[in-house]
């Protein structure tokens, strides 16, 4: 019994496999996917293509070379693939999703040891490389064309808008539909991004802790504090990567706490930290760099929130015992 250890709750006990938690993942996110490219049209098709391709290459390529078991079957690098390209621009050349996919795959996943061992998720990890990067590729929007085979317009998405002090043009409707907004490809229409995050809930893929307290947080501290006076809290929710990143990323099983107390910690931290850049920072949208800088407070959170284990002994007992 001298080695026997006692390990703080949740103890997950499941017939999920990670194949079947990617597929669902997968699963949800194909309204977005569908909506981006009926509305930005073969671009948006070749980039997601692209993106996905090359995360599965590179896993694979890094595996291979390292002699490491392959796991691509387990459809990880395909999530990451189609998460880092619903976070590209349209407009964003061919080569943008590679890059973007070699840096998520090799540097923020498998030099830490492969998947579960990550402490950022891998395709934000890669979209913030990208923009650090290439900010032009990475913030040229174009207006929705479908595929009518009408020239792509440059225009400016609702939140750099408001970043202005300006009302955004577009309507309630077509921010909630993403009709007429530019935009990343999966951003824009926040009623599929909901759709695929419902799916999740009612699947037990995710708790409802991380999107639901993220999206509230960013609502209250907008409504409260606004840009340059403007309080338009519905805007600020159904814009931007919000939806998306409240849904998809900030809910990566590897990069997020476990306890639901850290959850919460987790995606207020999340809330607060987007709402601060959105008003005071230089770029008009937060939500990829508060959940990256709130993945690196996750350990910290979880050592604060970790669970009484009973059974086990207080550590000053444990020192008068020896």
């Amino acid at each position: 019994m001298a080695n026997f250890v006692v390990s703080g709750t949740p103890h997950v006990r499941s017939k999920e496999s990670i194949q079947s938690i990617m597929r669902d993942v997968i699963i949800a996110l194909i309204p977005a996917t569908a909506m981006g490219i009926y509305f930005f049209g073969i671009p948006a098709l070749i980039l997601i293509a692209v993106s996905i391709v090359a995360s599965v290459f590179f896993e694979w390529l890094y595996q291979k070379l390292l002699k490491k078991p392959v796991t691509i079957s387990d459809l990880s690098a395909v999530v990451t693939g189609l998460l880092l390209a619903m976070n590209l621009p349209a407009s964003a050349p061919i080569w943008v999703p590679i890059v973007g996919a070699a840096f998520a795959i090799i540097f923020a996943k498998q030099l830490f040891g492969g998947l579960g061992q990550n402490f950022i998720n891998p395709a934000l990890a890669g979209r913030a490389f990208l923009l650090a990067s290439y900010p032009t590729a990475m913030t040229t929007w174009t207006a929705p064309v479908g595929f009518s085979g009408a020239d792509a317009v440059a225009v400016a998405t609702p939140l750099a808008t408001l970043k202005t002090g300006a009302m955004p043009d577009a309507s309630l409707t077509d921010v909630i539909l993403g009709t007429n907004i530019g935009g990343c490809i999966g951003e824009t229409c926040a009623v599929a991004l909901i759709i695929g995050g419902i799916y999740l809930l009612v699947k037990h893929v995710i708790s409802w802790r991380i999107p639901v307290l993220y999206i509230l947080t960013v609502f209250v501290l907008t409504a409260a504090i606004g840009r340059k006076g403007l309080r338009v809290p519905v805007y600020e929710i159904f814009t931007g990567g919000l939806m998306l990143g409240a849904f998809f990323m900030a809910t990566d099983y590897a990069s997020s706490p476990v306890t639901p107390k850290g959850q919460i910690i987790f995606a207020i931290g999340c809330g607060i930290i987007t709402t601060l850049i959105r008003i005071f920072g230089g770029y008009p949208e937060g939500v990829s760099y508060s959940i990256l800088i709130m993945n690196l407070a996750v350990p910290l959170i979880e050592r604060f929130t970790e669970p009484k284990i009973f059974g086990a002994l207080p550590k000053v007992k444990e020192a008068k015992k020896a």
